[in-house]
């Protein structure tokens, strides 16, 4: 059934090289794979050497704003005389994103070490990793990962026999979507209420505790070590494209696909080889109709667009989406667009926090008004009355919440306006009948 030939275009592992490798979760294991020499090595650095090697090899975040990483280390001030802190923001909640996940369950001590160097380098001595309550297994790993650490001195009071204090602590989140916002998540790791804050003061100012903080995603954190062994010049070579992109993105594939997973690629790989050789093509007997290829939260993109895209910032911007988080959902002819991005709407009205009137009001109102649409009761009117209200709820609220539920609406309508009207019109959504093979 489907593709079952072997992909002809092959994955550049680098942070996913030891996915499946059980042994590499142990320190002992993760040290005969080369593990904390980077740490060791930024011991023996200034952290303004460290912070300068990471902003030329052009790391951006890898948790969906694609902020350069580099030079958010460099706003954090040496010497102000306040302690600073580093956040891991390893909440990971965004539909159809699970690449954090895998990264903390077989490689910890890679996080660990990522941590350090990332404390370290912006002058902090304490640095806590925020993880999603529902990851489970990622939390036992990295909590052993983290007590092997301190019984070894690699992190602690004298970190290597540094004489530099470097501490990890791992912080159980409360389940909530919203607490991946990092103003939100610096509130919740206080033990307040998981509301985002009004920005500004930003993080570098004022921070957790009223801090100077920096907060970075899970695999941006982990891509600092193979930086820093191998140099910005290698990181840099690792693109295909746009010199603003460089490296190797992780993608979370689900959907509708034949092999959904986990993917590592260079920046700027062909999303249609990604697609239909990678990732197997459609299911027998199926098309792709739609993919979603930064998460819940970002324009869906019309096949005719995924095809001319090269995976990066820009590539996914310049064909009407953006990157995000990498989580890429795929859609075939077998489904309802208007039922897909119906539930999508459901899920961010259920998670507002409600602080803002537009979001606790615009996500609720689009939800009711797209199921009304899916259950074959809307209007042509509903149509305008949603793009309206995702006008009224775009760039108008602390956080981007309200954006990311105006966002697939807007772009559903858009370009599948057939369906909406279809159903509006009294046609049912009749899905296309795979052959049977």
């Amino acid at each position: 059934m489907g593709y079952p030939h072997e992909p002809h275009q092959r994955e550049t592992t680098v942070l996913s090289r030891y996915f499946g490798d059980a042994e590499a979760r142990s320190l002992d294991g993760w040290k005969k794979r080369g593990g904390y020499k980077a740490l060791e090595k930024a011991l023996g650095m200034a952290p303004a050497d460290i912070v300068n090697i990471v902003k030329e090899s052009g790391l951006r975040g890898r948790g969906g704003a694609g902020f350069p990483t580099g030079m958010k280390w460099s706003f954090m001030k040496p010497g102000d005389g306040k302690p600073h802190y580093l956040c891991c923001n390893a909440d990971e909640s965004e539909p159809g994103t699970f690449k954090d996940r895998e990264l903390m369950r077989w490689t910890p001590h890679a996080l660990v070490e990522g941590c350090a160097i990332g404390a370290y380098a912006i002058g902090a001595e304490t640095a806590y990793v925020y993880i999603r309550g529902e990851f489970t297994e990622p939390l036992y790993w990295m909590e052993q990962a983290v007590k092997e650490a301190y019984a070894a001195g690699i992190i602690g009071k004298n970190a290597m026999g540094s004489g530099k204090r470097i501490d990890v602590h791992v912080h159980k989140g409360a389940g909530a979507y919203i607490c991946g916002e990092e103003t939100a998540l610096m509130n919740s790791l206080e033990g307040r209420r998981g509301n985002p804050r009004i920005k500004p003061p930003f993080p570098a100012v004022s921070g957790v505790f009223g801090m100077p903080t920096t907060i970075n995603n899970v695999e941006t954190l982990i891509a600092a070590a193979p930086i820093l062994m191998k140099g910005a010049d290698w990181y840099k070579k690792m693109s295909l494209s746009n010199p603003k992109s460089t490296g190797t993105k992780l993608y979370s594939v689900c959907g509708n696909v034949y092999r959904p997973g986990t993917y590592e690629v260079v920046m700027g790989f062909p999303f249609k080889e990604f697609l239909y050789d990678l990732c197997g093509g459609p299911l027998h007997g199926r098309k792709f109709k739609a993919v979603i290829p930064g998460g819940a939260s970002v324009p869906i993109q019309t096949m005719e667009e995924a095809e001319a895209t090269l995976m990066d910032y820009e590539g996914f911007v310049a064909h009407g989406s953006m990157l995000g988080s990498g989580g890429v959902i795929v859609i075939d002819d077998g489904q309802s667009m208007v039922s897909v991005i119906a539930r999508i709407a459901r899920f961010f009205a259920h998670e507002s926090c409600a602080q803002c009137t537009q979001c606790r009001e615009g996500t609720a109102w689009t939800t009711k008004i797209m199921e009304r649409i899916r259950d074959g009761q809307g209007t042509m009117e509903d149509l305008d009355t949603l793009l309206d209200i995702a006008d009224q709820m775009t760039g108008k609220t602390i956080c981007v919440l309200s954006d990311s539920c105006a966002v697939p609406v807007v772009s559903g309508i858009q370009k599948f306006r057939s369906e909406f009207e279809g159903l509006i019109q009294g046609r049912r959504f009749h899905p296309v009948v795979a052959a049977v093979a």
